[in-house]
């Protein structure tokens, strides 16, 4: 197992950050997580300077994480999907000293961190995350897996079931999708699945493009607009500019930011500074 000091790591805010739909807790100090086909046993111990656990966003910086993996699978994949390379305190310090309003929603969800996960999983996850809550999205990508994806055990020999491939959800009728409760979605998700298994879009080739180029070709795909787009290339393809605006983002802009997000300021870590503000409105406002 590989431990590591929560600075500016908190995996209580990251699962319900709204960017990551496979984390689940399954105790008050312990949770699961699904990556593709991968999985990963997680422990926290965070608390506070009293010594208890605290759920305030203050609490990542007074304990650990340990990560039930070897040494190796942490140096090659999960140290980067946490991103955990990157100093997020450098983000933070970058916040303007006269926006109360963004250094309060940093402070709070200061233990949030950009993950990069795999572009197929998040494009399927963001069409289904239309018009939806996060419980129903987390039901129906369970639901997808148990039927599309591979059965996989982990290593106490519990059952799990990795993401679908396109290919294999590229075989679904829509009937077959809509009787799994997925709505309107499923033209969307058949559509898409097709055009990625035929190759007509290159989910490899995405990563090389740049923002506004990735933004551009994710939109092609069926039922992807602006902002499940925006979702795709901060969480998947980690452009840091992206800036998903839902109805959270939208009133906070409307409320503190009237002429505008100061964009310029941050760039290469708006995406960063969104979190931020999404998670402070959702759990504090």
């Amino acid at each position: 197992m590989v431990t590591i000091e929560n600075n500016c790591f908190s995996i209580p805010q990251i699962c319900e950050s709204g960017q990551c739909f496979r984390l689940d807790a399954v105790s008050e100090d312990t949770y699961e997580l699904l990556a593709g086909s991968r999985y990963l046993k997680i422990g926290i111990r965070q608390k506070d300077l009293a010594g208890e656990t605290d759920g305030s966003g203050k609490a990542d910086v007074h304990g650990e994480t340990i990560l039930y993996c070897t040494q190796e699978e942490y140096d090659s994949f999960w140290k980067e999907y946490f991103d955990l390379s990157v100093s997020y305190s450098d983000y933070i310090a970058r916040i303007d000293a006269d926006d109360d309003y963004l250094r309060s929603a940093a402070e709070f969800g200061r233990g949030i961190r950009i993950l990069r996960q795999d572009t197929w999983e998040m494009i399927i996850t963001f069409i289904l995350s239309q018009q939806n809550n996060i419980p129903r999205i987390k039901g129906l990508i369970r639901t997808l897996s148990e039927r599309y994806g591979r059965r996989r055990e982990t290593p106490d020999k519990r059952v799990y079931y990795t993401f679908p491939e396109a290919e294999a959800l590229s075989k679904a009728s829509e009937q077959e999708l809509r009787d799994l409760k997925l709505g309107y979605r499923s033209k969307y998700i058949c559509g898409t699945a097709q055009m990625v298994a035929d190759g007509r879009i290159d989910l490899e080739a995405l990563r090389s493009l740049d923002y506004a180029e990735a933004r551009a070709e994710l939109m092609r795909l069926p039922g992807i607009g602006g902002k499940v787009a925006d979702c795709i290339c901060l969480f998947a393809l980690h452009q840091m500019d992206a800036f998903p605006v839902d109805t959270h983002i939208k009133k906070v802009m409307e409320l503190h930011y009237p002429d505008g997000f100061p964009f310029e300021r941050y760039r290469g870590c708006a995406g960063v500074m969104q979190q931020y503000i999404f998670y402070y409105d959702l759990k504090y406002r």
